[in-house]
């Protein structure tokens, strides 16, 4: 009797670890709500660069002394207008993708983080001028070229958004991904050569170096997110090599 009642709990067990597994988060649940751990931290990783970066021109003296005020209060500015969209983009894309190679992710989030530092802060330094009147703009070059700065920068998100999210070939995606960088810093040096200011270069090369070492944080998390259930199909897990102990060899 002790026995048909212990199988009789032990069964009743399994039947609710079956349940609660039935229950559980999927994989590629688990990954989103990863991916947008992660780019909480690439934003905080996008601001502390942003302070740090140009803190060493303050004893510079001249112009470059407002630099080490602007990067940090415009990126902080443009980081809250992007954080809510960037939560709902790490989501679709955790539940949407696979995990990837760590220096392959970390690569092209650091890629992908410079275009956004890039056009960030070109952005920035215009709209700001018509927002807050006393704002002092870096670049004063004509409204035709910033038009056409932002007419490009549109394709070049699509061309990165394509690369992000669309499950293609890899090269494909990396020539898209590499055409819309290469449109939009075409445009930034345009941009620069008409209203050349060197503070103002100083600032938008600060702003990409914040922005890439945001997108290489971001990149971790994509490489990690969703554990060994979300490894792309037909790729192998690569066991970690056993580390030999350093005390085996005494006697």
């Amino acid at each position: 009797m002790a026995s048909n009642g212990a199988s009789g709990k032990s069964g009743g067990k399994s039947g609710g670890n079956g349940a609660e597994d039935e229950r559980s988060i999927s994989p590629s649940s688990r990954r989103s709500f990863g991916c947008v751990t992660w780019v909480n931290m690439a934003m905080l990783a996008f601001l502390a660069s942003a302070y740090v970066l140009p803190l060493p021109l303050r004893f510079l003296g001249g112009t470059m002394e407002i630099v080490p005020t602007a990067i940090p209060f415009r990126l902080t500015l443009f980081g809250l207008v992007m954080f809510l969209p960037g939560l709902a983009l790490g989501a679709v894309l955790g539940k949407r993708t696979y995990r990837a190679e760590r220096w392959r992710a970390t690569r092209a989030g650091a890629g992908i983080g410079a275009v956004i530092g890039w056009t960030s802060f070109f952005f920035v330094d215009r709209v700001g001028a018509y927002v807050i009147p006393v704002w002092e703009r870096f670049f004063e070059a004509g409204d035709a070229l910033l038009y056409a700065f932002g007419a490009l920068s549109v394709v070049a998100a699509l061309g990165v958004l394509y690369a992000l999210f669309s499950r293609d070939d890899y090269r494909r995606r990396r020539v898209a991904a590499f055409a819309g960088a290469g449109l939009v810093f075409g445009a930034g040096l345009v941009v620069l050569v008409a209203g050349f200011d060197m503070a103002g270069l100083v600032a938008a090369l600060l702003s990409t170096g914040a922005g890439a070492i945001g997108g290489w944080v971001a990149g971790i998390g994509y490489a990690r997110a969703g554990g060994n259930e979300m490894i792309p199909p037909g790729a192998v897990l690569r066991e970690p090599e056993p580390t030999q102990d350093r005390g085996s060899g005494r006697r």
